[in-house]
């Protein structure tokens, strides 16, 4: 199982400025998504650059956290600790990749979280702790890794090559960090032999399928929008993963856990406004229907039911 405890985690925070901390809560409360950033500057420590953006006047940017080979250092509220989730200066707001996938702007409901590199810095020990804290986040709030760890280099192709200009350095890529996050959130001994989910019934997974990921995927792709088509085709392979079917829907010799992020996305985007739209027509049987497709989802995403 996962460890929260394995590294601590440092709260010092930058005064509030507009420019680098405007003191301004994450519009989502938690935490969405989080953006995989490195600093750009080799052998500078997460305390230079608590110092540089206490500092840092001409100009608008920040990131909530930095990560070193010592420490992991969160200069702006992150959720994490007593201080509820600020916002950041760490994506442009003009660039709109981030609507595309997420449905609105980094800044507001993301965390930037910083690996630091090179020079000194032992960059092999910075990205072990680097992962930790990805997963960490993952972990407490329900995030999905495959799906909701974006580079910054994602987001803005057209200007940035963070996070992968650092995890070169170490001979790795974004897909080996978005892995390793996965591998650090099973724990060292992998998962519990005993499953804390119920797989997904079949005729749950075709109706989720048929009715909603399909469509989505068809309009991701007459829009030409390959990240949504990408996003779409992986959610319908997890949830028949949930119910022991492969691409083919083919048997599998067991059920996945299904993410807890994608029973969290089917039921808000599709199964929420339907019961609501049930519950209008004052259709009880719809209600009931959609209520039990959200449990099946938090089931075999080992959430409790509702």
């Amino acid at each position: 199982m996962f460890n929260p405890n394995k590294y601590a985690i440092e709260r010092r925070y930058i005064n509030k400025r507009h420019n680098v901390r405007p003191g301004a809560r994450l519009t989502s409360g938690n935490p969405v998504f989080l953006v995989a950033h490195d600093t750009g500057n080799p052998g500078a420590s997460a305390d230079n650059h608590f110092t540089y953006f206490q500092n840092l006047e001409d100009r608008s940017a920040s990131a909530q956290v930095f990560v070193d080979d010592k420490k992991i250092l969160e200069i702006i509220p992150t959720g994490t600790g007593a201080e509820p989730a600020e916002k950041a200066w760490h994506v442009l707001y003009n660039v709109t990749t981030d609507n595309e996938l997420y449905g609105d702007d980094a800044n507001d409901i993301a965390l930037g979280v910083e690996l630091c590199f090179g020079g000194q810095i032992d960059t092999l020990e910075a990205y072990k702790r680097f992962v930790w804290y990805l997963a960490y986040c993952c972990d407490k709030w329900s995030i999905n890794p495959r799906t909701h760890i974006p580079s910054h280099k994602q987001l803005d192709p057209a200007r940035k090559r963070d996070v992968d200009q650092a995890l070169a350095t170490i001979g790795k890529t974004l897909k080996d960090l978005v892995e390793d996050v996965e591998t650090e959130l099973k724990g060292a001994s992998g998962d519990s032999a005993v499953p804390d989910f119920t797989a997904l019934p079949a005729f749950v997974v075709q109706e989720l399928v048929n009715n909603y990921v399909s469509p989505a995927w068809f309009a991701s792709q007459k829009a030409g929008d390959q990240e949504g088509e990408t996003h779409f085709h992986n959610l319908a392979n997890n949830l028949r993963a949930g119910a022991a079917l492969n691409e083919k829907n083919q048997p599998l010799t067991a059920a996945v856990k299904l993410f807890k992020s994608n029973a969290q996305e089917i039921i808000f985007r599709w199964l929420q406004p339907a019961w609501f739209k049930a519950k209008q027509a004052n259709d009880k049987e719809q209600m009931q229907h959609f209520n039990n497709l959200a449990n099946y989802l938090r089931a075999a995403a080992g959430l409790p039911k509702q």
